[in-house]
């Protein structure tokens, strides 16, 4: 009996833990995700993988796409991206020269990524929105990916404490109450989280795969809206499951008050 407790006690702890774990989130992060007349036109794009509230970086091989659209055409990036470092890790960049006003929506399609601590594959299908020139035409296109968030708020030109609202889609059809991830970029490491539970907030989507969040202070805010794709990959001569995300970078801004 006592045998049985302890097993039972062991489990319940694993079983916790693994609960309490930090999410992946593919990163696709822009040096100005609003540009203006009086700006550089020029952004740099850095590419990750990792855990971003706890600044904990994952290798990311060279991603299988990475592209922008705009006005529903495709431009090819990936010949242009240069190995770098984000959080002492493999990482990628590039820089892009905006010319035209609209909104662009950059998007990597990574390689499968494989996590022994979920015993799974993981493939995050990551974007994110940069509005140029006082236009946004096209900020809420829905790009026709494996799975995807489509913006019902526009994913710039938030104050931190709006409301951001998003669609999970897979396949191009809703996932009716989807569970999505959220994540604060702590970039510098400066705030640390009261408890293990505040590092990575889950939310679910309602019946209509729409999911409504408000982020408390300003910064990059990630959104990661999980899904298991009915395709397996092989590890190790054994079938594994592959985890599909479909991950959205969004940023608030600081109330000025003069």
């Amino acid at each position: 009996m006592k045998k049985f407790k302890l097993i039972c006690m062991v489990s319940l702890m694993i079983c916790f833990s693994y609960g309490l774990s930090s999410a992946h989130f593919g990163m696709v992060i822009p040096s100005d995700n609003m540009v203006m007349q009086e700006d550089s036109k020029k952004i740099e794009l850095q590419l990750s993988f990792s855990h971003p509230f706890e600044m904990v970086g994952m290798p990311l091989v060279k991603p299988e796409g990475f592209y922008v659209i705009k006005d529903g055409k495709k431009q090819e990036l990936n010949a242009a991206l240069k190995e770098t470092k984000v959080m002492d890790h493999k990482a990628w960049k590039t820089g892009y020269t905006i010319k035209r006003p609209g909104a662009y929506t950059f998007v990597m399609e990574p390689k499968p990524y494989w996590e022994p601590a979920e015993d799974c594959f993981i493939v995050h299908y990551t974007k994110t929105v940069v509005a140029a020139f006082g236009d946004d035409e096209g900020w809420d296109s829905e790009l026709g990916l494996k799975t995807e968030i489509v913006p019902l708020s526009k994913p710039f030109g938030l104050y931190a404490g709006n409301v951001f609202q998003g669609i999970v889609k897979l396949d191009g059809k809703v996932v009716p109450y989807a569970e999505v991830e959220v994540e604060f970029f702590n970039k510098g490491n400066n705030i640390q989280a009261p408890s293990d539970y505040m590092i990575t907030q889950t939310i679910k989507a309602d019946g209509n795969g729409v999911f409504t969040y408000a982020a408390p202070v300003a910064g990059w805010w990630g959104f990661a809206a999980l899904n298991t794709s009915d395709k397996k990959l092989v590890h190790n001569n054994v079938e594994k499951d592959i985890e599909l995300g479909a991950v959205l970078w969004v940023k608030f801004e600081a109330w000025q008050a003069k």
